[in-house]
């Protein structure tokens, strides 16, 4: 607990353990400004700031009518992640668990290889993983690798969940993510998927995913197709800085 009179930045990491911890889960109404001004005996402005931080974190957004709540499940939330990482150095938020289901070489597909800037059937890395919340799937997702990513983070190559993977192989490379081309659409999920999402109805609608991750170099770290249960068609490029 922060103590009174504590600057803005203690309260936000308190707040913001309490999310990682799934003392807060997302819907969950955040203390009010005022309670958060008596409760550490900070002015509104310390406060605000407090709120604004966890904001452009993308750990809590403004519900009208309600107000400040935890966003949606992290995993899902590409900006989140990114900066949950910087702040944290975790990727996956309170209550995720990552569970690797296959790592190999693969030939790029056509889905694929034209995000990586390589021609189809080339082999590229992938790794497959569920995320969990509170033991239920969030999404299935597949994460393919070029080889300049593979060469300088080998651990992508074991069946074990590094708890950033794009963040670690940034790292490595001296860039930082630039920005993410995210492209949504639904369709009917495959047997597998229905298997690893916990999905039993016959025909199920699902949306997928497909974000490709930029350095700030140029080079694409990243080509992630994710999908979870839901049906939506969205297409929308977000900056990383």
């Amino acid at each position: 607990m922060a103590k009174k009179g504590t600057g803005y930045a203690a309260i936000a990491a308190e707040l913001r353990q309490r999310i990682q911890d799934g003392e807060l889960t997302p819907g969950d109404r955040l203390p009010s400004l005022r309670e958060v001004c008596e409760e550490h005996g900070v002015a509104t402005t310390t406060a605000n700031r407090a709120f604004q931080m966890l904001k452009r974190e993308g750990l809590t957004l403004a519900r009208p009518g309600v107000g400040t709540v935890v966003a949606g499940p992290l995993s899902n939330n590409i900006h989140a992640r990114v900066r949950l990482h910087e702040a944290t150095g975790r990727a996956l938020g309170g209550g995720e668990v990552s569970r690797i289901l296959s790592v190999g070489t693969v030939g790029a597909d056509d889905l694929v290889a034209p995000r990586l800037g390589v021609a189809p059937g080339t082999p590229v890395h992938m790794r497959q993983r569920v995320v969990s919340r509170a033991g239920n799937p969030v999404h299935l997702s597949s994460s393919y690798y070029p080889d300049y990513v593979i060469a300088v983070t080998p651990e992508l190559t074991e069946p074990t969940s590094t708890g950033g993977s794009r963040e670690l192989a940034a790292e490595r490379l001296g860039s930082a993510q630039d920005h993410v081309l995210e492209e949504v659409t639904s369709r009917l999920a495959t047997e597998a998927e229905k298997g690893a999402l916990g999905l039993t109805a016959g025909d199920v609608v699902i949306t997928q995913v497909v974000r490709t991750v930029t350095l700030a170099d140029g080079r694409v770290v990243e080509v992630a197709v994710k999908t979870t249960s839901g049906a939506t068609v969205l297409r929308w490029s977000t900056s990383l800085q």
